[in-house]
């Protein structure tokens, strides 16, 4: 059994010797043929040309492929001058039969340079049609280099050789290929056009294969040898192979990356110390690249990453103890992929970025070149996999890929002064730090501490959070040199520096609460350091730009946000809203100051952050509990610095105005509506807060709320819809609450109390209030004429019950407003006198505003008035009340019709008016 598998492991490596036999007896007799068919095309060239000085028989002529060409010229074809100059020899360069026309000179062929073959639909279609009419190359390759592999495999199964010499073997067995292969391209070439094309590959490439495979064998299955002989030899195996690579075709490259990737697999075995595969399967990658840096065949280095990220990816799932190891190989394949294409130890890459080609679809300049897309990709996949690598592993592992993240995008922050066309390239390692940052997994492992001291005592300091936030500065650092440095993403750069580390102070104060370990004081100062830093930054743009303050702007509103951060951190409540509206006014100063319009985005932000502060957290309910002291400093400070920054702010910032009055109307009607509270109840001695007057205090905020976002849509922007659902919701939820306070706690309903005095009552709080803020809306958004109509008949129609309650309170009493309650006869008059005396006070609106919507609403009120009188007071009323009650009704509406046509006529048009 064992001869028969002899026999057949020696038919297998004779097969191929064999084929490239019969393949030199072929180019040998195709040579021939070639000669043979020259002489016949230069004997009809000299036929066709007789009598014309060129029957000189060329000395080189057209391939056999061209034969047929050769003999039927078209008759409009140039004269044979035109030909490339390789193809007519100068002894037939004579005078022409077209020598009438104007003489064609030739000229010189510049060679061009070869040209990457990247993946596209034609390479693919021309890769399959190469394959399908050559895959016995693919084929014969694959059995050299396993025959090379399983020959070692073979002997250690079966015993018959001692490991030494099942080494020697498989490399004497290598350099035979290699040595063939050689001997073939010398001789007969490997060019295309060549009989034996692609047979020196095969060969050479194979016995690449069978070296490192013995190389390893020796170490990983035998330990003839340690790690460092092992790393000399796969260093030696590999140069030869880069040099063989600049000789031969890219099918060496793709047999000798392929096989070498593929032999660790292939040999098997069991090794206590794998790790260092990890640095054969980068001088395999470094070999692959290296060949095609020159070559520039494109999918070689293509190929040659695929193979490398996916043998380090075996390797580690197989051994997940690697995680280091397989963390800086990752790192070590980007370094590759950027720094040989570029054959420079300082990339220079040039041309477009790859994201921005990726955004915008198709460009039309074209994409990136290759070596940026290539780079690109790699990085991306480093990216991931030190990702996974972080997640999954420990501490120590999390450091290091931490680390590793921050040394590439440092790297490429200093590099692309150089090699512009990998600005973008810092994304991927800068994002995956904050990812990892804001992980709470990776938080909780590598922080172990407990959130709460209360469970787990707190150590004196802990380190992490300022080491990270220190590498993170270390980014920073260096995107805001690159910006310095200038070039057409020098404000791209300059966001990424006043982004960068307070981005990351943020995330780790959200997932791992370094406050509650190391303290506020102590981890409020990270944050101002940075303050700091983005301090000195604003200082350097503005004496590099002068007069453009667009990038110390940035900086300047990340020195307002690293300060508002660190008063987060150490503030109380109240000191952090002042400490927020204080940065506002400071905005606002510093634009007034030094020109900076990107204030504007500072203070819009502070003036939500105080909205979302005096409203929600700590918002409603703090100021409800908070003492008057503290209440006051909260709205009544934040109301001063909002009036003082309006004060301060240049004239020609709109937006920053507009943003500034309205969170100026909101802090003051919302700290309004919360004193009322607080007075009302501190006056009843208890809590009512589900009576009328809460109710309507609550609606009267939602409605303020409402108002100040209508009133910042008229900013437009993508901001716009956002703002406009906001006002939609708050004031769906006023509406639901004045709801509330007309039906279920209205006291005409109920047995409620009314507290206060005649018209100065908790009536006015809940109804008058609320339909002032209507009256006041509808002439803030005048702009909207249907929504200023609708905020105009609210508040008419809530103001009209307001009073029509009020004069049943000032006849009835605080307690007996329910409305089964009797209608006495002076409460019924002062419904028609109040009616008129409202529908008059609309007409002398209409008039001082030149209104005819206040004039119609004066008629239907004084309408109104009228079917009371004729329908009601008629009936209801007795004696001189009824003729009082006539006689005022009469006297009103005859003045009141001379009103009417008073204002009519001044309001028509001329010719109407004749």
């Amino acid at each position: 059994m064992d001869a028969i598998l002899v026999v057949v492991a020696m038919a297998i490596v004779a097969v191929p010797v064999l084929l490239v036999g019969v393949l030199v007896a072929q180019a040998r007799l195709r040579k021939r043929v070639d000669q043979a068919e020259r002489q016949i095309t230069a004997l009809v060239y000299a036929l066709e040309n007789a009598g014309t000085g060129t029957e000189h028989p060329p000395t080189t002529a057209q391939p056999a492929k061209t034969f047929k060409a050769a003999t039927e010229l078209p008759k409009d074809s140039g004269p044979p001058d035109t030909l490339p100059a390789r193809d007519v020899p100068a002894a037939a360069k004579g005078p022409q039969p077209w020598a009438s026309r104007s003489p064609v000179t030739p000229r010189p062929v510049t060679p061009e340079p070869p040209k990457a073959i990247v993946a596209r639909r034609d390479s693919g279609a021309w890769f399959g049609k190469w394959l399908r009419d050559n895959w016995f190359y693919a084929i014969s390759a694959v059995s050299l280099a396993l025959a090379g592999i399983f020959l070692v495999q073979y002997g250690m199964e079966q015993g018959y050789l001692p490991p030494l010499a099942r080494v020697v073997a498989a490399a004497l067995f290598g350099l035979i290929l290699v040595s063939a292969g050689e001997v073939i391209r010398r001789r007969f070439g490997d060019g295309e056009e060549a009989t034996t094309a692609y047979l020196p590959s095969v060969f050479s490439g194979a016995g690449i294969v069978s070296l490192f495979g013995a190389i390893l064998a020796a170490h990983l299955l035998y330990a003839l040898i340690g790690p460092e002989a092992a790393l000399a030899g796969m260093a030696l195996v590999a140069l030869s192979a880069l040099v063989l690579g600049w000789f031969h075709g890219p099918l060496l490259a793709a047999v000798g990356v392929v096989g070498a990737m593929a032999a660790p697999f292939l040999i098997g075995g069991a090794s206590e110390a794998v790790h260092w595969l990890y640095l054969y399967f980068g001088i395999v990658a470094l070999v692959g690249l290296g060949i095609d840096s020159v070559r520039r065949w494109a999918w070689v280095s293509v190929l040659t990453l695929v193979l490398a990220f996916a043998a380090g990816w075996l390797l580690y799932i197989s051994h997940l103890d690697l995680q280091m190891a397989f963390a800086l190989y990752a790192a070590a394949l980007v370094v590759l992929s950027v720094l040989i294409p570029a054959r420079s130890l300082l990339p220079d890459q040039q041309g477009g970025l790859v994201l921005w080609a990726l955004l915008r679809g198709k460009p039309k300049d074209g994409w990136p070149i290759f070596p940026v897309r290539l780079s690109f990709a790699s990085l991306l996949a480093a990216t991931l996999i030190l990702w996974i690598v972080a997640s999954e592993g420990t501490t120590d592992v999390f450091w290091l890929v931490f680390t590793t993240l921050t040394a590439l995008a440092t790297a490429f922050a200093l590099a692309s002064v150089r090699a512009p066309a990998l600005q973008d390239h810092i994304l991927a390692p800068a994002g995956a730090m904050l990812v990892l940052a804001s992980w709470g997994q990776t938080a909780r492992k590598v922080f172990p501490v407990a959130p709460d001291p209360a469970e787990v005592p707190a150590p004196p300091m802990a380190l992490e959070p300022s080491v990270i936030l220190a590498l993170a500065t270390v980014v920073t650092v260096a995107a805001g040199w690159r910006s310095l440095a200038g070039g057409s993403l020098r404000l791209g750069w300059a966001i990424v520096a006043a982004v960068f580390a307070p981005a990351m102070a943020v995330a780790l104060e959200m997932v791992w609460k370094p406050a509650l370990q190391i303290g506020p004081y102590p981890w409020a100062l990270h944050a101002a350091g940075l303050a700091a830093l983005m301090t000195l930054f604003a200082e350097r743009f503005s004496r590099v730009d002068g007069k453009d303050r667009l990038r110390a702007s940035i900086a300047g509103l990340s020195v307002l946000g690293c300060l508002s951060f660190a008063l987060v951190i150490v503030l109380s409540n109240v000191a952090l809203t002042i400490a927020i509206a204080v940065v506002v006014l400071a905005a606002a100063a510093l634009d007034r100051k030094f020109d900076l319009p990107l204030m504007t985005l500072a203070i819009s932000i502070g003036v939500v952050a105080i909205g979302y502060r005096l409203v929600i957290d700590p918002g409603i309910d703090w100021a409800l509990g908070a003492g008057w002291g503290n209440f006051s400093l909260a709205y009544g400070g934040a109301l001063a610095a909002l009036v003082a920054a309006l004060a301060a702010l240049p004239g020609d910032r709109p937006t920053a105005r507009v943003m500034l009055d309205t969170g100026m109307w909101s802090a003051g009607g919302v700290g309004l509506s919360l004193a009322l509270f607080r007075l009302i109840e501190e006056r009843i001695g208890s809590s009512h807060t589900e009576d009328h007057w809460a109710l309507g205090l609550y609606a009267l905020i939602w409605l303020v709320l409402a108002l100040v976002q209508v009133r910042r849509a008229d900013l437009g922007g993508w901001l716009r819809k956002l703002r406009l659902g906001l006002a939609a919701v708050f004031g769906l939820l006023s509406a639901l609450v004045m709801g509330l306070a007309l039906t279920l706690a209205n006291p005409l309903f109920n047995t409620g109390t009314v507290y206060g005095w005649p018209v100065l009552n908790t009536l006015s709080v809940a109804y008058l209030l609320p339909a002032l803020a209507l009256l006041a809306g509808a002439a803030w958004v005048r702009r909207m004429p249907l929504l200023s109509r609708s905020f105009f008949g609210l508040g008419l129609a809530l103001g009209g019950f307001w009073l029509a309650v009020t004069i049943r309170n000032f006849w009835q009493g605080n307690m007996a407003m329910a409305l089964w309650k009797d209608v006495g006869q002076p409460e019924l008059y002062t419904y028609t006198v109040a009616l008129l005396i409202l529908g008059a006070g609309l007409f002398y609106q209409s008039l001082a505003r030149g209104s005819d919507h206040l004039r119609r609403a004066g008629l239907v009120i004084i309408g109104l008035a009228v079917g009371k009188v004729f329908f009601v007071d008629i009936s209801g009323l007795t004696g001189l009340m009824r003729v009082f009650s006539l006689l005022i009704l009469g006297l009103g509406l005859a003045g009141l019709a001379w009103l009417n046509r008073w204002a009519r006529a001044r309001h028509a048009p001329p010719e109407t008016a004749e």
